[in-house]
């Protein structure tokens, strides 16, 4: 039966309708926000899938192009892989709804949101969140939501819930929370320097229609939700798990304490060799077998609460360290000879290289998705080979996670990239990661930073990357203690991933992964103020020691770059018929030129003189003359009653007989030669273009 329900947020019309659409999905809804539409679609397999031990949700964020007017490009005509605008969307609605499904539930779970229209004003993505929770809360997937999320701004000192496009295109911040009505669930942050105190507070107010969203969603899971189907529960054998706890606690205990995560992670496969060769001599191999599974989780359980009781009872780290501090922490730039600039940054057992490579504008990337903006200027990628983690495992190029980290650190250094006017470059940052043992994302950002500093970007400030982590008492949610730089054992089976990015004057990216049912603000506010303190540190005893300012030369390797600006109606004079004219340019100096549709010029070379002989040749083609000025040119033609001068860009005047000389000229030829090169004054140019020109008055005023 088709239900339709309205509420309000951020002032517009949101309605959720369901009941009309998708009828075999487990749980269907379409969210109108304005004209933004987008429909959520939940479906949940009826038996578990075998074999594995985490839950298997996917969530895909679908931007049809229709939505927005367009129709793809390429040969096929039709969406092809998401992009990575998609799969971001995608892993942000994925990590306020995953800590909310049952941790024994093993059933394929799908989650696909499709953008069927956009209003500028009105994000989909929001949309999409709202919908997922929705969609989820009315179906009988067993589900523990609702959830809601809201989009953030700040705009002229004021903090703006889900911002219009107009407010967008000012804001500092570009902020997206998702939340139950209890806790934060979900944050990812894009800003300009933002304070720890403004972000806190954004973060605050936009829990306040969190709030609103989720009893929204809630009334309509009670007048319409579904019962919530019986699942196989995977959990732990409680005797299995007792069992082992009872003969090797002590043991794991120790083990995990390892400094070395090789050395750990060596401790941990002997402890769980005799852990199954145990069960084998008491029970038999048959029984063994049975209880592979059991055994297997039941050992991890074993080696996450031995983790969580050192950290949580005795304020112990796996590696020894004091709950503050920070792994030992290096770094050099200038690693690599030939790229335009490199560093590497480790920080204990994680290591990223980051390579700078300066090009044209043209080759800045372009964008065919759902937003107003074509093309990205400052790119940033992120390569996690399998052995940056000892593995042996083919590369099959960049999944969600590389695509995520990624975009973290682009968004955590775009606020400090020069304008183009400053410095007129693509630049393209790939961080490659050598080593890693938890935070590689946050090494890509000072690796990074350090790059371009390298490469001699003169970027605004250097930017630091730290995280923290989180353990809770399960029996007592208020009792906690929060790690600062987490490694990957403290990741693995901690509460939180608290990533934030920023100069020593603020905030320029945040991303958290939670992963129990949500975070406080005095939670939230402690994160704040650990990753500050670190981030000085890194910056001031690290990063700044070994290069404290962008190198004043680029790379003897990047392209030279001139730039001038010209009339737009002399841009085709530059190209020429079918580019004949800017073609010779390039033949005769080997340069490259790239010219916006503004009159902005680009002119690209190995070398300053080749760059200067091609910027001369473009001027002179697109002089522009006017009458009163002064020019330099070459006798073209002479005729018995005066001598046609080029000007240069297609431009020829008259210099007639009468205005060549104060003196009386009886021929041309007696004064002037083809060839010549003569200084003219334009002293008229008439109604139909054509240009007079004269030297008399010249010499009378260099006689004066």
């Amino acid at each position: 039966m088709f239900k339709m329900y309205e509420t309000e947020l951020a002032g517009r019309k949101l309605t959720i309708e369901t009941g009309k659409i998708a009828e075999l999905a487990n749980g269907s809804v379409m969210v109108r926000y304005g004209e933004t539409v987008v429909m959520v679609n939940v479906t949940s397999a009826k038996e578990p899938k075998e074999g594995i031990d985490f839950f298997p949700l996917s969530v895909d964020y679908e931007e049809k192009l229709y939505s927005v007017g367009k129709i793809p490009g390429g040969f096929t005509k039709r969406e092809g892989k998401p992009a990575d605008k998609a799969i971001l969307t995608s892993r942000a609605i994925d990590r306020p709804l995953r800590p909310l499904f049952p941790k024994d539930f093993r059933n394929d779970t799908c989650v696909v949101a499709t953008v069927l229209s956009v209003e500028p004003d009105n994000s989909p993505e929001v949309c999409a969140m709202i919908g997922a929770s929705a969609a989820l809360s009315i179906s009988d997937i067993p589900f523990g939501g609702p959830t809601a999320a809201v989009a953030v701004g700040y705009v002229d000192d004021q903090i703006i819930i889900n911002p219009t496009l107009a407010q967008r295109e000012k804001s500092r911040l570009t902020l997206t929370v998702a939340g139950t009505l209890e806790k934060i669930t979900m944050i990812e942050a894009g800003a300009d320097e933002i304070s720890n105190e403004i972000m806190l507070e954004a973060i605050k107010q936009a829990h306040v229609e969190i709030k609103k969203i989720c009893n929204f969603i809630t009334d309509i899971k009670n007048e319409i939700g579904k019962p919530k189907f019986e699942y196989k529960s995977f959990s732990t054998d409680p005797e299995v798990y007792a069992e082992i706890k009872e003969n090797f606690e002590n043991r794991m205990y120790q083990d995990v304490q390892a400094i070395d995560k090789t050395v750990r992670d060596a401790n941990v496969e002997k402890i769980t060799e005799d852990i199954t060769a145990y069960f084998v001599e008491k029970y038999g191999e048959e029984v063994a077998e049975e209880k592979k599974t059991d055994i297997s989780d039941s050992i991890h359980d074993l080696e996450k609460a031995c983790v969580r009781k050192m950290i949580l009872e005795e304020h112990k780290r796996p590696d020894g360290r004091a709950i503050d501090e920070i792994r030992p922490l290096s770094c050099e730039v200038g690693v690599l000879p030939r790229v335009h600039g490199s560093a590497i940054f480790t920080r204990g057992q994680t290591q990223v290289m980051s390579i700078v490579t300066l090009g044209m504008k043209s080759e800045e990337q372009m964008l065919d998705g759902l937003d107003e903006e074509d093309a990205k200027r400052y790119m940033h990628q992120y390569n996690f080979p399998s052995y940056s983690v000892g593995e042996a495992r083919p590369s099959r190029g960049p999944g969600r996670r590389e695509v995520g980290h990624g975009a973290l650190a682009e968004k955590a250094l775009v606020p400090v990239i020069p304008s183009e006017d400053e410095f007129p470059y693509a630049i393209r940052v790939v961080s490659e990661v050598l080593s890693s043992n938890g935070s590689t994302s946050q090494a890509s950002i000072c690796g990074s930073t350090l790059a371009l500093m390298d490469a001699g970007v003169p970027i605004k400030k250097p930017v630091a990357g730290i995280s923290t982590g989180l353990v809770t008492d399960k029996n007592d949610p208020s009792r906690y203690i929060m790690l600062t730089d987490i490694q990957g054992i403290e990741d693995f089976f901690g509460d939180m991933d608290f990533k934030v990015g920023g100069t020593k004057d603020g905030i320029t990216a945040i991303q958290v992964d939670i992963k129990i049912d949500g975070l406080t603000y005095d939670i939230i506010k402690e994160a704040f103020e650990r990753t500050k303190v670190a981030r000085d540190h890194i910056l001031d005893d690290v990063m700044l020691p070994v290069i404290n300012q962008p190198r004043e030369d680029i790379s003897k390797y990047a392209p030279k770059i001139m730039t001038t600006v010209i009339r737009t109606d002399k841009i085709k004079d530059v190209i020429g018929p079918s580019g004949k004219m800017i073609n010779k340019i390039i033949d005769a100096t080997g340069v490259k030129i790239d010219i916006s549709d503004d009159g902005k010029v680009f002119v690209y070379g190995t070398d300053t003189t080749s760059c200067q002989k091609a910027m001369d040749m473009i001027l002179d083609v697109s002089k522009v003359i006017e009458a009163g000025n002064i020019y330099t040119g070459k006798v073209s033609r002479i005729m018995n009653f005066g001598a046609f001068v080029d000007l240069g860009g297609g431009n020829e005047g008259l210099l007639h007989i009468s205005k060549i000389s104060s003196k009386r000229v009886e021929k041309v030829e007696d004064v002037l030669n083809v060839g010549d090169e003569v200084t003219v004054k334009v002293s008229e140019i008439d109604d139909q273009g054509r240009i007079n020109l004269n030297m008399k008055d010249l010499e009378a005023h260099s006689q004066e």
